[in-house]
C-alpha cells in the first residue's frame, strides 16, 4: 500500500534514515570533487580550458552517468530481490576502491574506464537509497524525508564542489591527485559508518515473484515518465554546469576560492531548504511543488542566458541566485511523488528510473552543450538554455493532462 510504513522498532527506523542520508552525503562528496577538479586534472591546467580540451574533458566525465544509466535498473532489481543494503553497501566499497585507483593516473582512457565503474556503483547506491526511504516513509511524510535525502544529496554534491574548487586555487595543479586520495577515505569512512548503524536493523526480505518484465512494463508506465522525464533537461544543465563551471569563473574573473566559498554557502541553503519544500509538498500537493520548482528552472534559465550575453553582472547575478530557490522545490515533491507511483510494484527498480534519467541528462547534456558550444560559441549556449526550459514547460502541461497521476494525487495534498 501506499502508506505502508516498515518502523520496527522505532530506533530502526531512526537509524537505517540516518544510514542512508550519512552514505548519501558521502558518496556525493566524493562525486563533487571528481567534477571540480576533473577538467583541471585532465587538461592539466587550472585556468581556462579550450574548445578542443572541452571535448575531452567531456567525454571522460560522461563515463560516470553512462555507467550509472547503463546498470542501474539491474541494481534496481538487485535491491528489490536481495535486499537494499547489501547493495548499498557494495556500491559504496566499490566507489572507494575506484577513487583511489583515480588519484594514480591522469590518463584520460584510464580514467574514462574509472568514471565508467563509479558510475556502476553510484547508481546502485542511489537505487538502494531511494528504495530505503520509501520503505521506512509513510505517504504523510514522504515527501518530507525525500526532502532530508535530497538536502544530503544535493549538500554533499556541492561541498565535494567547494573543495574540489577551493583546492584548485590551493594546490598545485600536479598535486591534484590527493583530492581523490581523500574522496576515497571520505568513502570507506561512510561504509564504516553506515554499517555501525544499521546493525540489528529488519532488513527486507528477499522479493517473492518478482518478474522483471512485468516490473519494467509499469516502471515505463506515463505517469512515472512524466514525473522523471523533467529530471532529464535538468541534468543536462546540472551535469554541464558541473564539469565546466570552475574553469567558466576562472574566465570571468572569479577565482576558485571565492567560488568554492559561495557554492558552501549554497550547501548550507539546501540543507534547510529541501526538507521545507518536501514538507510543503505533503501538506499542499505534490504536483503544486513540482510546477514552482519549473517555474525556477524557467527562470535560471533567463538569467543564466543574461549571464553569457551580458557577463556576471551584479543585478543578474541576484536574478539568477533568487530563481535557484523555487528550482529547489523540485527535488522533494518529485522523489516523493514517484514513491507514491511505485508502491503497487517493486520500488527499489522504479526508484531507479531516477538514476537512469538523471544519468541520461548528464550525458545528453555534456554532448549537446559542447557541441552546440564549439559549434555556435555563445548562440549554441542560448540554444541549449531555451530548449530546456522549453522542454520542462511542455513535460508540466503533459502532467497536469495525465489521469494517471490524478489518480495517485500526486496534484492533489498528500494525505
Amino acid at each position: 500500500m501506499t502508506g505502508a510504513v516498515r518502523r520496527d522498532p522505532a530506533a530502526g527506523h531512526r537509524r537505517a534514515l540516518l544510514a542512508v542520508f550519512s552514505s548519501t552525503f558521502f558518496v556525493r562528496f566524493a562525486f563533487g570533487i571528481t567534477t571540480a577538479v576533473f577538467a583541471s586534472y585532465i587538461s592539466q591546467t587550472t585556468a581556462g580550458i579550450g574548445q578542443g580540451e572541452a571535448g575531452v574533458v567531456g567525454v571522460v566525465s560522461a563515463m560516470a552517468p553512462i555507467g550509472e544509466l547503463s546498470t542501474v535498473l539491474l541494481s534496481g532489481a538487485a535491491a528489490d530481490r536481495y535486499g537494499r543494503f547489501p547493495v548499498l553497501f557494495a556500491g559504496i566499497g566499490s566507489s572507494a576502491v575506484v577513487f583511489a585507483l583515480k588519484a594514480t593516473t591522469r590518463a584520460p582512457v584510464t580514467l574514462g574506464v574509472l568514471n565508467l565503474l563509479f558510475g556502476i556503483a553510484s547508481g546502485a547506491i542511489l537505487a538502494a537509497s531511494l528504495a530505503l526511504i520509501a520503505d521506512w516513509s509513510g505517504a504523510e511524510e514522504r515527501g518530507f524525508e525525500m526532502g532530508r535525502f535530497d538536502a544530503m544529496n544535493l549538500f554533499g554534491w556541492v561541498a565535494g564542489f567547494a573543495f574540489g574548487f577551493a583546492a584548485l586555487g590551493l594546490v598545485a595543479n600536479a598535486s591534484l591527485w590527493f583530492v581523490f586520495v581523500v574522496g576515497s577515505a571520505v568513502l570507506a569512512g561512510g561504509l564504516a559508518a553506515a554499517s555501525h548503524l544499521v546493525r540489528g536493523v529488519p532488513r527486507r526480505g528477499t522479493g517473492k515473484g518478482y518478474i522483471f518484465s512485468e516490473v519494467l512494463r509499469h516502471v515505463f508506465r506515463r505517469s512515472v515518465l512524466l514525473v522523471t522525464l523533467p529530471w532529464l533537461v535538468i541534468y543536462m544543465l546540472i551535469g554541464t554546469a558541473l564539469i565546466f563551471l570552475g574553469s567558466a569563473a576562472s574566465g570571468v574573473g572569479v577565482s576558485p576560492t571565492l567560488l568554492a566559498l559561495i557554492i558552501g554557502g549554497a550547501g548550507l541553503l539546501l540543507v534547510v531548504t529541501q526538507p521545507y519544500f518536501g514538507r510543503l509538498a505533503d501538506r499542499r500537493g505534490r504536483g503544486r511543488l513540482m510546477t514552482v520548482g519549473v517555474i525556477g528552472f524557467v527562470l535560471l534559465m533567463a538569467f543564466a542566458s543574461l549571464v553569457v550575453a551580458y557577463g556576471a553582472r551584479v543585478p543578474i547575478l541576484i536574478g539568477l541566485g533568487a530563481s535557484v530557490l523555487p528550482a529547489l522545490a523540485y527535488g522533494p515533491a518529485s522523489l516523493a511523488a514517484l514513491a507514491d507511483l511505485a508502491a503497487e510494484i517493486s520500488r527499489a527498480t522504479t526508484m531507479a528510473i531516477y538514476s537512469l534519467t538523471i544519468s541520461a541528462g548528464m550525458v545528453l547534456g555534456l554532448v549537446a552543450s559542447t557541441g552546440l558550444f564549439t559549434l555556435l560559441g555563445n548562440a549554441g549556449l542560448y540554444v541549449f538554455f531555451g530548449s530546456i526550459a522549453v522542454a520542462l514547460v511542455v513535460f508540466t502541461v503533459e502532467r497536469y493532462r495525465d489521469p494517471g497521476l490524478r489518480a495517485v494525487a500526486v496534484t492533489t495534498p498528500a494525505r
